[in-house]
């Protein structure tokens, strides 16, 4: 079985050592020339790390993460703590495996050592894929025309192969953006900060918490607007302009922001809902599937378990079956990640919400809630073992 993965973001490198695992003969195509350190944090809950686990990449990755006790919600305007959750060594024994937060670099690297440099044929722009009832076929710009089994288009948001499947078909804008900054952890040491919190407030929020072994801070400050901005990881936002749009927000929460030096700006973007992700011999994964807001910090880890279902399905497929194993694997993923997007915008919404009633019943839920269980309403998705979920759906 032979199989060309188009994209080697964090989705299309899993992908690879997925596909790898089953037995399949992979060649990874990816535009950029070589890899390079891009992104900021990412959290990693437990249906991520227990696919990261049967990879084999888990501790490489969890030697360069944080592992944080507990997540906080707080108050906009004053810090104080609506609740908590535990994670750390409990949620590790409730659901068999850790939750980590890390830099992207680091997982991404993780994953890349893993996948042997042979099979990786990286500053190749794909062009066009097209298929026959036998093959699928990739053709770069060079004109090259590559052929497998199966092809995976890993893309992206952006995906081109996503309009080459199914039509005009663009990336819709959330009505929200974020600064994101990265902060050594001496700049921030005297505001005795917990190790993962969301500060809620009218229209934003603010997210932070350690990467790369505690070294790091990671900032994310969300904040609603009805003009679109640049989807990017690299476009800089003005000097100054995010304390302009937190203003009157906690003192350490200003603190942070103002102590970040490099502060980037981008819009955040989804991808309208399939009904499948599937064409023949050519599937979508990840992002290009599925790409939702990050409120519920499952985006890179739905991808991660598109990868393993994906392996999985084709294990024991034959090439004249692929097909039927891509239908396999959408059945098993579609409904799961679909519903994490609804679930992930939702999120987006509860915590805008403006001050009065509405905050004030949120909180009441929200700390309810915490008195009642150990861990986050979301966990309950952190239990699911996508490979022992055999049921297609």
């Amino acid at each position: 079985m032979r199989a060309i993965v188009v994209g080697a973001g964090i989705g299309g490198l899993a992908a690879t050592l997925s596909l790898r695992r089953a037995g399949v003969d992979v060649t990874l195509v990816e535009q950029t020339p070589r890899f390079t350190e891009v992104g900021a944090g990412i959290q990693l809950a437990p249906n991520a790390t227990r696919v990261l686990r049967r990879l084999g990449v888990l501790d490489a990755v969890a030697a360069q993460a944080a592992h944080p006790a507990h997540v906080s919600f707080r108050t906009w305007s004053d810090g104080s703590e609506i609740c908590r959750y535990a994670l750390g060594r409990e949620a590790a024994d409730e659901f068999g495996a850790p939750y980590l937060v890390v830099h992207r670099a680091d997982l991404h690297r993780a994953l890349a050592a893993a996948v042997p440099p042979e099979s990786v044929r990286l500053g190749t722009t794909v062009v066009g894929i097209d298929q026959d009832d036998d093959s699928a076929h990739v053709t770069t710009a060079t004109g090259e025309r590559l052929t497998a089994d199966l092809v995976v288009a890993a893309d992206g948001i952006r995906s081109s192969a996503r309009q080459w499947l199914f039509g005009k078909d663009e990336a819709v804008f959330s009505g929200t953006a974020a600064y994101r900054a990265l902060l050594p952890a001496d700049e921030v040491a005297d505001l005795d900060l917990p190790p993962l919190a969301a500060w809620l407030g009218p229209d934003r929020h603010f997210v932070h918490y350690w990467v790369r072994r505690g070294e790091l801070l990671n900032v994310v400050a969300v904040f609603s607007t009805e003009a679109a901005a640049q989807e990017s990881w690299t476009a800089q936002a003005e000097p100054g302009e995010q304390l302009r749009q937190f203003t009157g927000w906690d003192s350490r929460v200003l603190k942070v922001l103002r102590r970040a030096g490099q502060v980037f700006r981008y819009g955040i973007y989804t991808r309208t809902p399939l009904t499948h992700w599937n064409v023949g011999r050519v599937t979508l994964l990840g992002d290009s599937a599925h790409a939702m807001v990050p409120f519920q910090a499952q985006g890179a880890a739905q991808a991660i378990l598109d990868a393993a279902v994906l392996g999985d399905v084709l294990a024991d497929a034959t090439p004249g079956g692929v097909p039927d194993a891509l239908d396999r694997y959408v059945r098993r993923r579609l409904a799961g990640a679909t519903s994490m997007q609804a679930r992930s915008a939702q999120a987006g919404s509860e915590f805008h919400l403006p001050d009065g009633p509405e905050a004030q019943a949120r909180n009441a839920r929200m700390s309810a809630h915490a008195a009642e269980h150990r861990f986050m309403p979301q966990a309950t998705a952190w239990r699911t073992d996508v490979l022992e979920e055999k049921q297609e759906l």
